[in-house]
């Protein structure tokens, strides 16, 4: 090793999903959504000014900001906008969970969360989810750093009932609980309800699924003032400029058009109850999830190698070769023809 590799930060970094090429593949793997942004974003991007981009953009991000806190009802000074919720979700840990006391995330979660707390030298406890892949509310009452959780989980796809979710904020209120809602708008109730009872409370949520914007990368938190000042005074002392034109002036449009959000959403959800019930036909078992995609399992059919035959076949799902999930497939919910290709494969390989 030379001297100065020494010196260099050395972490496991998260391993973001495939992004195959090509025109003939059915894309189940990232949890996308499979339907295109809402019209107002079209037409935006056809109208946009060329010549603004050589300007730095709104380092307050005031329109977005503005735009998201009529809609969910909340102060302008109660949220928080950055490059997609991951990094929100960065800047949260590298803001809130700093006490050395661990932070508390479940042991089968978003795999990002230990790669922020290894990255920032955050230390932490994975409570087990229980036999079910449930969160267990009481595993979060011990003394901590921190709490984080996606609600609906990734990959189980399960949500925790807000009063759950209650629970674990009246035992934490001297730790910042951030509430990860990535996947809110598939099922569940928001907890942005709960920020008036409890400031300690963070909820993040993304454009990338339910608004069809994963290429624009637009996340947000709505939280207490003093939670968003803190998030703003960290973010403003490594760049300035998070939010680029095109996100700023297309996330606008993405959020005025609730009828075409609400449409989509229930295409989403439609085609997701309908998933289950084909795939228990087939002999899968799974949670009962709320999001946009399938956590299942076969019991004849190792997931290991169903993940190899479908790729084979230009069918990606996402495989978690890891201690309780080696034997389950995260299926997103593409169109009603995406799966009804997907299904055919699979009654076909079941044989």
């Amino acid at each position: 090793m030379k001297l100065w590799e020494e010196n260099i930060r050395r972490v496991v970094p998260y391993t973001p999903g495939e992004q195959p090429a090509g025109e003939s593949i059915i894309k189940l793997n990232t949890n996308e959504n499979p339907y295109p942004p809402a019209l107002g974003v079209k037409k935006a991007m056809q109208d946009m000014d060329a010549g603004r981009l050589r300007k730095y953009p709104d380092p307050a991000a005031q329109s977005l900001v503005g735009c998201l806190a009529d809609y969910y009802g909340v102060g302008q000074d109660q949220v928080f906008v950055g490059v997609g919720s991951d990094d929100v979700l960065a800047t949260a840990f590298l803001t809130f969970f700093h006490s050395g006391k661990p932070v508390l995330f479940p042991d089968i979660s978003y795999s990002f969360y230990p790669v922020w707390a290894d990255l920032f030298r955050i230390p932490y406890e994975t409570p087990a989810l229980d036999e079910s892949f449930g969160i267990r509310a009481e595993d979060y009452y011990k003394s901590n750093g921190g709490v984080v959780f996606p609600n609906p989980n990734a990959p189980t796809g399960l949500f925790l009932p807000l009063s759950q979710v209650e629970e674990i904020l009246r035992h934490n209120q001297d730790a910042v609980v951030v509430v990860d809602e990535a996947y809110i708008d598939f099922g569940g109730t928001s907890a942005v309800g709960l920020t008036r009872r409890y400031e300690n409370l963070l909820v993040v949520q993304t454009f990338s699924k339910s608004r069809s914007l994963a290429g624009l990368r637009i996340g947000f938190a709505i939280g207490h003032k003093d939670l968003i000042r803190a998030l703003n005074d960290v973010k403003y002392s490594y760049n300035s400029y998070t939010m680029n034109i095109p996100s700023l002036i297309l996330g606008v449009e993405a959020v005025k058009d609730e009828a075409y959000f609400c449409g989509t959403l229930e295409k989403i959800m439609a085609t997701r109850e309908r998933a289950k019930a084909r795939l228990k036909g087939l002999g899968f078992s799974f949670p009962d999830s709320q999001a946009n995609f399938i956590f299942a399992s076969h019991k004849q059919a190792p997931a290991g190698e169903l993940f190899q035959a479908l790729r084979e076949n230009q069918i990606y799902v996402r495989y978690f070769k890891q201690p309780r999930l080696e034997n389950y497939l995260r299926i997103t919910i593409g169109t009603d023809e995406e799966m009804d290709k997907l299904f055919a494969f699979l009654e076909s390989y079941l044989k």
